[in-house]
């Protein structure tokens, strides 16, 4: 099985820590975050990844030429000329996956203990399009899902903006993303946009006529250590996974 894991981001929030070295080579307990994303996704059976990079792209590089982990192989997505965001550096990699197969896109800045494979067997289940790893929690940015989770719309409670316009927020279960997502190659075929873009509008289009679903975890373990309030808390979050284990 493969995976991509989203390493390129500037790390901004993160700054004067990410000055120097990308975000996701940052440490937590003397290891890379990006060791742990490998870490968790080749326990379910991953054995190929691709790692894009952008901001710092050489460190990126070198640490994925001179870290062999065992039976996995680690590719690199040079984004070195331009940050592509989550859909384009999705469309960059296309090459890199066989058609019709299933590929985890997993963002490189959190921690978590979702059960990865009860995830994948609920994307096999519903023969979805994408699956994204959502939970209940309290953010600004939701995704909206029916009672049988699959993704209807999305909205911004503090703008308000919601998409499409038309929909009843009120009448949807609102589920903050978790930067997993469980894709279906056909998707690739299906995307309209190039250069630099978010993949969330094109699941926001695409979701009118394929399924995708919401992998609901509420009750997992989970911490974006992009935000600077929580990479303060890394340490003592790694201790609790690991009391999981």
């Amino acid at each position: 099985m493969k995976a991509m894991i989203l390493a390129a981001g500037l790390g901004s929030r993160l700054r004067p820590l990410t000055d120097e070295t990308p975000k996701a080579l940052l440490k937590v307990t003397g290891k890379p975050l990006l060791s742990y994303a490998i870490e968790k996704l080749a326990a379910v059976g991953v054995t190929d990844i691709i790692v894009n990079a952008h901001h710092h792209a050489e460190q990126i590089e070198r640490y994925v030429t001179e870290n062999p982990y065992p039976d996995i192989n680690l590719f690199l997505s040079d984004e070195k000329d331009q940050l592509l965001n989550t859909g384009g550096a999705l469309k960059k990699a296309q090459w890199f996956f066989a058609p019709d197969e299933n590929f985890f896109l997993y963002n490189a800045d959190i921690l978590t203990n979702i059960n990865l494979l009860e995830m994948m067997d609920y994307h096999l289940r519903n023969n979805a399009l994408a699956t994204l790893a959502v939970s209940e929690r309290i953010t600004q940015r939701y995704f909206l899902f029916d009672e049988q989770n699959i993704l209807r719309g999305w909205t911004n409670i503090k703008t308000g903006e919601l998409i499409p316009e038309s929909l009843i927020a009120a009448q949807y279960n609102k589920l903050a993303f978790s930067g997993i997502h469980l894709i279906n190659s056909k998707l690739f075929s299906m995307i309209e946009k190039t250069g630099t873009f978010s993949i969330v509008p094109e699941y926001l289009r695409l979701c009118r006529n394929h399924t995708i679903m919401g992998y609901n975890h509420t009750g997992s373990l989970w911490l974006d250590i992009g935000k600077p309030e929580f990479f303060s808390e890394a340490e003592f979050f790694i201790n609790k996974l690991s009391d999981t284990e």
